[in-house]
């Protein structure tokens, strides 16, 4: 089983960001409403609940306009993995506290910490 969503493209509507992945295998998943930041590869990943296990929405760094406006926004943050949607609960908490938290924060890496001010701050 794949762990990883990576997604491909973000697209900002009126009322909403759709996150969208290549993934189509029709499994059931639900928000687990946490993220974490990944400062090697420069993205924030969303995790997902599957039956026992966790799955991985990654977030990079391309995509991050489109994050920050729909935070600006409090847009809602949508999943598409073939012709399921899911709404990811507590993405924006989440993103505030991460953002906050990486802000002047040398532990997450002087790249990581210079992206995320230059997108998100």
């Amino acid at each position: 089983m794949q762990n990883r969503i990576e997604i491909t493209e973000a697209d900002l509507r009126d009322d909403r960001l759709i996150l969208a992945s290549e993934i189509n295998d029709g499994a059931e998943r639900k928000p687990a409403g946490r993220m974490l930041a990944d400062s090697d590869h420069f993205a924030f990943v969303y995790i997902l609940e599957q039956g026992e296990s966790f799955q991985y929405v990654i977030l990079n760094d391309s995509i991050w306009p489109d994050v920050k406006a729909a935070f600006d926004q409090k847009l809602p943050v949508f999943l598409i993995t073939g012709n399921q949607q899911l709404e990811l609960s507590g993405f924006h908490d989440e993103l505030a506290y991460l953002v906050e938290n990486i802000k002047d924060n040398a532990n997450y890496g002087e790249e990581m910490e210079e992206r995320v001010k230059r997108v998100f701050l």
